[in-house]
């Protein structure tokens, strides 16, 4: 074995952010949630408290529900663990697949109300 084949022990370490866990290591591979697409804007709530943690649990899914007591967006949970945004739509489907939160996506862009209505109506009150 030559001193190439060893690896080092600062492969693993970042110089700002400390030992390096790769993010297919916390969902176990999984690059795809089991259920729901996760929009970025979509609003996550925890459904229940958790105090005693599932054995299936990571540490990120039980910091997921404690920060969903009030509603939070997928972006906002990737920026609050620090984590890629994949990855924590793959959590947010363990916690979803088991009822523990409740997501909310926006609404479909069909629904909302085109320019035209939204100008008429500050025309409208515009004139009053």
């Amino acid at each position: 074995m030559t001193d190439r084949d060893e690896p080092k022990d600062d492969e693993w370490v970042d110089d700002h952010a400390g030992p390096v866990v790769r993010p297919y290591a916390m969902t176990r591979g999984r690059t795809r949630p089991s259920r729901g697409t996760f929009n970025r804007i979509a609003q996550v709530t925890a459904a229940v408290t958790v105090t005693t943690p599932d054995v299936w649990m990571e540490p990120e899914h039980l910091a997921i529900l404690r920060m969903c007591r009030h509603p939070l967006s997928v972006a906002e949970l990737a920026a609050h663990l620090d984590l890629p945004l994949g990855t924590v739509r793959v959590m947010l489907g363990d916690l979803l697949d088991r009822h523990l939160v409740q997501v909310r996506e926006p609404d479909p862009a069909g629904t909302h109300p085109s320019a035209d209505i939204i100008e008429a109506a500050i025309n409208g009150l515009r004139a009053l």
